[in-house]
């Protein structure tokens, strides 16, 4: 029931109204504040009197700002951040994780809106955004590989391998790489093409120590983050392949394997599983890396431990990717059903379980700020290996900026005596046993 008095309610069947109603829906949001023209009543045009007496175009319209209102005003629902996404997040207080996926798959961030970036924090995401996009790494560039010219001063790049440089049109100004004089105070006498004696007599004398003190601390700096980013860049790559792999899974594959193998869709969920759990890592080691670029340098125990058991995350997932992918594609291309496809049931399976819990606790770890190294600055690999869920005793270096990888060898534990470590799995079998217990494999 309307609760206009009765002029108004006379006034607003006229056209003039409904006139009023559909320009303050085209004028925005502030629709939602309208009340009736007549001065002396404060009743609100609501949404029952918007559809009754409106287009359907300006009710869908005012529809639309109604609900944007609710979840713009509401603290626990926000608009999912995917492009082109027009869904809204419910947030569950209490989850432990402010990690939410949207029914549309894309996984957000509830506290900065930004991808899901577990292990890392809000604060070192925005940071290392705000790196990947500055300008500052392209002024580390300039400065570490490129001089000024010594006439024009613009930065010159050196593409050959003599030291006779030539500046740019309309410069043209020819000069020494090394000490930047005249080209023409050059030859023979002072090194040839190759050399420079004024430069290296210069050096000794300490006239090039603070330039080129700056230029290498640019360099290494530069080739710093370029190491880091890469391994970002290249996993969130994988990442993109890995969701585009799990689509066509899904989309195509699955029934084709399901023919082939002779066997219900419902009985090949495993494989989507593997390929989502591939997913899910490829995001988490994307982050380490940004996780591994601002652990600090002085901090020598932490960094070591971060780098051995990032490494071991990164082999462990390249097996399980490396079994969905590769080895699927033998049962895949196959004739008829083989009958070893229950053995790669039990391993993907296995690799699956055995990835996820350790990615699950490598996760934890790091939001812990790797708590299992110790005051003394050391760690013991034994039990951080066992804690995050790997099983895996082979020693290695990670993957940091000039570290190197060694396997310790088949069936080989370092640490552990009485346990081996499973070559395809990494699982930690008792020392008697010579079949994994989890993925099956002889050892």
């Amino acid at each position: 029931m309307f609760h206009f008095k009765l002029y108004t309610y006379i006034f607003f069947l006229d056209f003039s109204f409904l006139g009023y109603i559909s320009t303050a829906i085209n004028d925005g949001p502030g629709c939602l504040m309208l009340r009736c023209p007549d001065p002396s009543c404060n009743a609100a045009v609501g949404q029952d009197m918007i559809n009754l007496l409106t287009s359907d175009e300006d009710s869908k319209k005012h529809s639309r700002y109604f609900i944007r209102s609710y979840i713009e005003d509401n603290r626990k629902t926000k608009w999912c951040p995917a492009p082109g996404c027009d869904y809204a997040v419910d947030f569950i207080v209490g989850s432990g994780s402010y990690d939410v996926t949207c029914r549309c798959a894309y996984s957000f961030c509830w506290n900065c809106t930004e991808e899901a970036h577990r292990p890392v924090d809000c604060g070192t995401v925005a940071k290392w955004i705000l790196k990947n996009s500055a300008e500052s790494e392209n002024m580390n560039w300039i400065l570490a590989n490129s001089k000024p010219c010594p006439k024009c001063k613009r930065p010159i790049e050196k593409n050959q391998g003599c030291m006779h440089i030539t500046c740019t049109p309309p410069c043209k100004f020819e000069f020494c790489w090394l000490c930047l004089g005249a080209w023409s105070d050059h030859g023979e006498r002072t090194g040839g093409f190759y050399a420079c004696n004024r430069y290296e007599t210069a050096k000794q004398e300490g006239v090039y120590d603070e330039t080129e003190k700056r230029r290498e601390m640019a360099k290494n700096s530069l080739e710093r983050y370029t190491h880091y980013y890469e391994r970002w860049a290249t996993n969130q790559s994988s990442r993109q392949k890995a969701l585009a792999d799990l689509q066509q899974m899904q989309n195509v594959h699955l029934e084709k394997l399901s023919d082939v193998q002779c066997q219900p869709e419902s009985q090949l969920k495993f494989i989507i599983e593997a390929w989502l759990q591939i997913v899910e890592c490829r995001r988490v080691l994307k982050w380490t890396y940004a996780y591994g670029f601002y652990l600090p340098e002085h901090e020598h125990a932490k960094r070591q431990f971060f780098e051995y058991v990032q490494g071991e995350a990164e082999s462990g997932l390249e097996r399980l990717h490396q079994c969905a992918e590769k080895e699927l594609q033998i049962y895949l291309n196959a004739e008829g059903p083989s009958k070893d496809f229950n053995e790669f049931r039990t391993k993907l399976a296995g690799l699956t379980s055995v990835t996820r819990n350790y990615f699950e606790n490598l996760v934890r770890a790091l939001e812990n700020g790797l708590s299992d190294v110790d005051s003394h600055g050391t760690c013991s690999r034994t039990s951080s290996s066992k804690s995050l869920g790997g099983g895996s005793s082979r020693a290695r270096a990670g993957r940091g900026k000039g570290s190197t990888s060694r396997s310790s060898g088949p069936g080989r534990n370092i640490d552990d005596p009485g346990h081996w470590s499973c070559e395809h799995c990494t699982f930690a079998n008792i020392k008697p046993a010579t079949i994994c217990a989890m993925c099956q494999q002889r050892r």
